[in-house]
């Protein structure tokens, strides 16, 4: 019973040591794998080894078969916490966000004057740039008032467009 609950403390130990160290050992376990595409992960051996530990104490105390028994058991319990640990891992992995939002994505977009524009010059108008509100400077072609709803018609740089009034 003994060997079994040293290998669930193991397993613990290398599952917080996955998560202090980061990925220091998944470089050594990836040369390795030879292609096993992270199924040789810190992760999927600590949860493989913690189960096979914790179930073979269990097997053993409540069972009172053998070690050959509870070994059984323990590596499937094992086999099972290390494919859900690596599904897992591959399931984060996979989710992606969206992409950052670039100065482009500002083209057709529409917003209001916050400062007025002259015909010569330049105004402040507010944006909306992946959800939040960013104030450009901006340009018109005519003189557009404060508190006008705007349409982007192109982006001069990275702070400045050009604008035109919404008609409607």
């Amino acid at each position: 019973m003994g060997w079994f609950l040293g290998l669930g403390i193991v397993g613990l130990v290398l599952l917080v040591l996955s998560l202090v160290l980061d990925g220091v050992v998944e470089g050594v376990l990836d040369g390795l794998g030879g292609g096993l595409d992270g199924f040789l992960s810190l992760p999927v051996i600590a949860g493989f080894v913690s189960a096979l530990g914790f179930t073979g104490v269990i097997a053993l105390g409540t069972t009172g078969t053998g070690a050959g028994v509870a070994t059984g058991a323990g590596v499937a319990a094992g086999a099972v916490a290390g494919r859900l640990t690596w599904k897992f891992s591959r399931a984060l992995m996979r989710d992606q966000g969206a992409p950052a939002p670039r100065g482009d994505d500002l083209r057709g977009s529409s917003g209001s004057v916050v400062t007025a524009i002259p015909a010569d010059g330049y105004g402040e108008v507010l944006l909306h740039l992946g959800g939040q509100p960013v104030k450009y400077a901006a340009k018109s072609a005519a003189p557009v008032g404060r508190g006008v709803e705007i349409w982007v018609e192109s982006v001069l740089s990275p702070t400045s467009v050009v604008v035109r009034p919404v008609n409607r």
